[in-house]
């Protein structure tokens, strides 16, 4: 969940997560306490499937929920929820080493803390550098298993609305190779903000991404610019603008995100090795969603608690995950959204697995 703003003007852009939908009832339950202490509302505005030459097709209703000041301010407010935990940042954990029943955690040679207990809820390169010599050979080889699909964030902000063939806010776009969404930022977090800047976010296919993709750390200049370049005519394709015709924006900027979303699941709530005192959480555990990620981090919470609680007397009985075999997961190249109507029309349209 990630919220980018740009002073002084200021310009806001939610450049990750851009909705969630609701369909388990202990999710349902959280967001239901979220939006009662308004950090949570519902998003009310248009969203469609945009098709070149600027053929709209709204979707169906349902509860679709964001951030009431983006993302990040929603991912910020958990941190108050609770006087049990303690968040160190910044922190780059570069050692696990466990040693006399316990785990050390170092970064960069310094001491980080010694825990009963750890939880992984991370992935991508990383992660696996980090399990690699930690000697939990279960929990690393799992993570390994894990295959990830790069997608391209363009953040556009112009100086008047953008020419759409129907009024939206949100749209899957669908026939163009270096698009596949597009939202209005400023509509969707201030909708009764009447003037101002048109603040856009962009997001390339998967497919797309992974034939432009670079290192994520230092991404070449001259890249930056293609993929904008190729970016912002993919827009003028979906909304069946004449090339060269879109206003040029006053403010640009790219982000891979190199490692965005799985593309495989082992489907289980969370993975557990009692006798390495080391689990797994992630929302690519069951899926690629807000949901996901909420349910995969209770049950590893609610798994880890009642194994501590049985004082390890059993470690047979808590072992979760740690040979399941992973499957390709449907969706959206932005990800899944339990409930709604978009991933049952994907579902029963195509045979094969889409790339998330």
């Amino acid at each position: 969940m990630g919220t980018r703003k740009i002073d002084p003007y200021p310009l806001v852009f939610d450049h990750a997560a851009q909705f969630f939908t609701a369909s388990d009832p202990r999710f349902k339950k959280l967001v239901d306490g979220w939006v009662s202490k308004g950090v949570v509302k519902e998003w009310k505005g248009s969203l469609g499937k945009l098709c070149p030459g600027g053929l709209f097709t709204p979707l169906p209703p349902c509860s679709r929920y964001i951030g009431t000041n983006g993302m990040r301010p929603l991912a910020d407010s958990l941190l108050s929820q609770s006087n049990l935990v303690n968040i160190v940042r910044p922190c780059w954990v570069s050692r696990l080493e466990p040693f006399n029943g316990m785990w050390h955690l170092t970064e960069r040679m310094k001491p980080r803390g010694v825990f009963d207990a750890i939880v992984i809820a991370h992935n991508g390169k990383c992660a696996n550098s980090l399990l690699a010599s930690a000697g939990i050979p279960f929990i690393a080889r799992q993570m390994k298993r894990l295959e990830l699909s790069p997608i391209w964030a363009l953040l556009a902000a112009f100086d008047d609305p953008l020419p759409l063939p129907k009024y939206f806010e949100g749209a899957f776009v669908e026939g163009v190779d270096s698009l596949s969404w597009m939202a209005n930022n400023t509509k969707k977090l201030f909708p009764l903000q009447s003037h101002g800047p048109h603040c856009w976010t962009f997001f390339s296919t998967a497919a797309y991404a992974k034939r432009n993709k670079v290192p994520q750390e230092n991404i070449p200049n001259v890249k930056a610019e293609k993929v904008t370049r190729e970016m912002l005519q993919g827009i003028e394709i979906a909304l069946g603008l004449r090339e060269g015709s879109l206003q040029k924006p006053f403010y640009t900027r790219v982000q891979l995100w190199g490692a965005a979303l799985p593309t495989n699941s082992p489907d289980i709530p969370c993975i557990f090795d009692p006798y390495g005192r080391a689990g797994i959480c992630g929302d690519w555990l069951l899926g690629s969603s807000l949901e996901a990620a909420a349910l995969s981090g209770m049950a590893l919470a609610h798994h880890t608690a009642d194994y501590c609680a049985s004082g390890g007397s059993n470690p047979d009985d808590f072992v979760m995950g740690l040979h399941k075999e992973f499957t390709p997961i449907d969706g959206h190249d932005i990800g899944q959204f339990p409930g709604s109507e978009l991933l049952k029309e994907q579902d029963s349209a195509s045979s094969e697995p889409a790339f998330v």
